[in-house]
């Protein structure tokens, strides 16, 4: 029997990065499609489709799969029109959420996500209730390979940058909305090419979190929102203190 109960727990493990990589590809679709419905199915002149297509890449997606959509994204595969709707809401203790969509059946994605919100403690909110406790920002990301934080702030300060990150593997570049695409020219003109850039909402006044029940609850309701299909991004303002962390993970 312990042979079977290790093939069990391996065939799980296997079925959830299998769910996550579909999940990936699925967002990066989504993204080309939208890139190349606003800009055009050509990379060459479209800097947001061109990011896409080597995000997708990098994870390792079909080409046929970035094909189909570039062309669902311009019309030639016909059907409905994919749009970007936003919804807002409160979780547990609170919270506000916003949640980006990508989707060619509205109805279904209002329906879908007030069902998520109600079955995990939360309620959606009327347009703009939410968003005004967000800033809307530019972010970019791109690997380090071998530069230094110097010689990328000399690249995109200029450019309109706010500021730069870095974790092991990449640098995190911060910009006001409007600015988002001239620092990411920038870059590209540099020779360097990012593996997202995206707008993001950041919370203005971030809501802690300090009991282990609330902090469970609050991210399971970010999980299945970001789990759902037609999901692009869920931004929250809620953070968890460093010893409820800590309970979560022992």
């Amino acid at each position: 029997m312990a042979g079977h109960n290790k093939w069990s727990k391996v065939k799980h493990i296997k079925a959830r990065v299998d769910a996550r990589r579909g999940k990936i590809f699925s967002r990066f679709s989504q993204e080309i499609s939208i890139a190349a419905r606003d800009g055009g199915g050509d990379p060459s002149l479209n800097p947001r489709l061109r990011t896409a297509i080597e995000g997708a890449k990098s994870h390792s997606m079909p080409k046929e799969n970035i094909v189909r959509a570039i062309k669902k994204g311009t019309g030639e595969l016909g059907g409905e029109a994919i749009q970007e709707v936003t919804y807002e809401g409160y979780g547990p203790g609170g919270i506000a959420l916003i949640v980006e969509v990508t989707t060619d059946n509205t109805n279904r994605s209002a329906s879908k996500v007030r069902e998520i919100f109600t079955k995990n403690g939360g309620s959606t909110a009327t347009p703009g209730s939410v968003t005004y406790q967000f800033d809307r920002k530019g972010e970019i990301r791109i690997p380090m390979d071998g530069r230094t934080e110097e010689e990328m702030m000399e690249i995109v300060l200029e450019a309109g940058a706010e500021n730069i990150q870095s974790d092991p593997e990449e640098y995190i570049i911060s910009s006001g909305a409007a600015d988002l695409s001239s620092v990411a020219n920038a870059l590209q003109q540099a020779g360097m090419n990012p593996s997202s850039q995206q707008l993001i909402s950041v919370p203005q006044n971030p809501s802690m979190i300090d009991e282990v029940k609330a902090a469970k609850q609050a991210l399971r309701l970010y999980e299945v929102l970001d789990d759902y299909e037609d999901t692009m991004n869920v931004f929250t303002n809620f953070e968890i203190s460093d010893e409820v962390l800590s309970q979560l993970e022992d």
